[in-house]
């Protein structure tokens, strides 16, 4: 289960698969803030995630792939990741994220 949280505050929870990615799950889900026009190949950032505090440790940090997408996003916050460079495994269970302002 991993939590999608709008910035208007809607909710949605989905029953993530293990080995696919965070992007790939959002969609299969139609969780709607998560476009993923490049088909997760990290080069439009139409799938940024803000990662809960909590979680920061076990999803990790900013991958070199990632971080001139992010760069060019303008993104600041601190959690900020491609949810196309996350994979989904047993230990993100509960996982809560935020989509950002630009993509609602």
């Amino acid at each position: 289960m991993v939590r999608f949280i709008a910035i208007d505050g809607s909710e949605q929870t989905i029953d993530a698969t293990c080995g696919m990615s965070l992007m790939e799950n959002a969609v299969a889900n139609g969780v709607e803030a998560i476009e993923a026009i490049c088909g997760g190949n990290a080069y439009c950032g139409t799938c940024r995630v803000h990662v809960d505090p909590v979680w920061r440790k076990v999803t990790g940090p900013v991958t070199e792939i990632e971080e001139p997408m992010i760069e060019a996003s303008g993104d600041s916050d601190p959690g900020v990741r491609l949810s196309c460079q996350i994979p989904v495994t047993t230990d993100l269970e509960g996982l809560v994220v935020r989509t950002p302002e630009s993509q609602s």
